[in-house]
């Protein structure tokens, strides 16, 4: 905290000096959970988890004619690890945002450095908000709207783990190379997006030489708008290869939602990831990944599909339903998923089992207390099943559950231009 204190200090001093604008703002974000079989079932005798994580930020912002400037810092870290005294912090200050971005004119924009990459839904490329460090990338941005309905972003990455005067291997958890172009278009309250991206991962072959495999992701999202309905529907194809097996996936979506009052709104949706039979013969993968995107926010709010799992698995069938209120400062949401597989699943005989996995109970509610303060809680049920036990381990036959309440502060804490 005193890291991000002398930060600001030092860039108060420096626009009170200068003639452009300047604008800070805070974000603390202590959230409390009860995990008692999040992300996997637990088994007969485990006991549930509790902590309190907090997210801490430091926005700062500079502006000046055709350039932009944004650094935010942030400290992510759970109370009690480390001693009512100490001299440092496990985690540290790290940086989430940090680019500068031009404009040559109205219509074209640059960017570099580390930056949320979001696009459409958030289905393939997101920013990750619920996770406290969020999501970011080291890359550079080509922005251009040839007219006001129009925009095509392209956006080229390039991953080295340090400063090395020979070629090393990449060993962080990421990708070593991506580009994607991104055209999006309205017309009449009609969105169409399109996507087309490339991301080369490094890996160790079977030689223990180091070889970049290269997945391509292709697709299009379509967003529409008639008097008291709303949705989308997006498709999405994965060819190429990882850790030297070939890729052939695919992915479908829809969502759609009817305003019942100025209250109330209603939603049914499905979700398809085509899989991977279990114990195929084929060296071919059939399970779509859907790699940046903010997944939290589609598959259940416990996380057990695609959140740092579920990965070459039996794929996903998503149906869902959803029923919310919204009045003044105070919302809530009740939203059920029913999940099945799309490939085959098999016992530890071998025998073919249901592909059904098991029915989700998300319940949320958000209160704003004012201008700056906001609360979130939530209670999340699932009701696993025999299959979904083969997948995970553990226990569907005890209570799997998941509560959580969070408060969000986010104040601005000055902004001004100095002519």
């Amino acid at each position: 905290m005193r890291k991000l204190l002398l930060l600001l200090t030092f860039c108060s001093t420096i626009a009170s000096v200068s003639a452009q604008t300047f604008e800070s703002s805070l974000q603390l974000r202590p959230r409390f959970e009860f995990r008692n079989g999040y992300k996997t079932l637990l088994s007969e005798g485990q006991e549930p988890a509790s902590f309190v994580s907090q997210r801490t930020r430091l926005n700062i912002g500079y502006q000046h004619e055709k350039l932009l400037l944004k650094i935010s810092a942030q400290n992510i870290g759970v109370w009690g690890d480390t001693p009512t005294m100490t001299l440092g912090d496990n985690n540290g200050i790290a940086l989430f945002e940090a680019y500068g971005q031009y404009h040559t004119s109205e219509n074209l924009m640059f960017r570099l450095g580390r930056q949320v990459l979001s696009y459409d839904n958030q289905r393939i490329l997101g920013e990750v908000n619920w996770a406290q460090q969020a999501q970011s990338h080291d890359a550079a941005l080509l922005s251009w709207l040839p007219k006001t309905n129009h925009r095509l972003d392209v956006v080229v990455a390039y991953n080295a783990e340090s400063e090395a005067l020979i070629e090393l291997p990449y060993n962080v958890n990421s990708y070593k190379n991506m580009q994607f172009a991104w055209y999006h278009m309205d017309v009449n309250k009609v969105e169409f997006s399109f996507l087309l991206m490339n991301t080369g991962y490094e890996f160790e072959n079977a030689m223990q030489e180091r070889e970049v495999d290269y997945l391509q992701t292709y697709g299009a999202f379509h967003k529409f708008a008639s008097g008291d309905f709303t949705g989308n529907i997006a498709f999405y194809g994965q060819t190429g290869s990882r850790t030297n097996r070939d890729v052939d996936a695919w992915y479908g979506g829809i969502n759609l939602n009817y305003s019942l009052t100025k209250s109330w709104t209603t939603s049914l949706g499905a979700e398809y990831f085509s899989g991977t039979d279990m114990n195929t013969g084929s060296n071919e993968i059939s399970s779509f990944t859907p790699l940046f995107g903010t997944n939290h926010g589609f598959n259940g709010h416990m996380d057990y599909f695609f959140v740092g799992n579920h990965q070459n698995s039996v794929g996903l069938l998503d149906i869902s339903g959803k029923i919310a209120y919204t009045a003044g400062k105070f919302g809530f949401s009740i939203m059920p998923h029913v999940f099945s597989s799309t490939a085959e699943i098999r016992d530890f005989n071998n025998e073919s089992q249901s592909n059904y996995l098991g029915t989700e109970v998300d319940l949320a509610g958000t209160y704003k207390v004012q201008k700056d303060i906001s609360v979130a809680a939530g209670y999340s049920q699932m009701f696993g099943s025999s299959s979904l036990e083969i997948l995970k381990g553990g226990d569907a036959g005890i209570t799997q559950n998941w509560a959580w309440v969070m408060v969000n502060i986010n104040p601005r804490l000055f902004s001004f231009t100095k002519e």
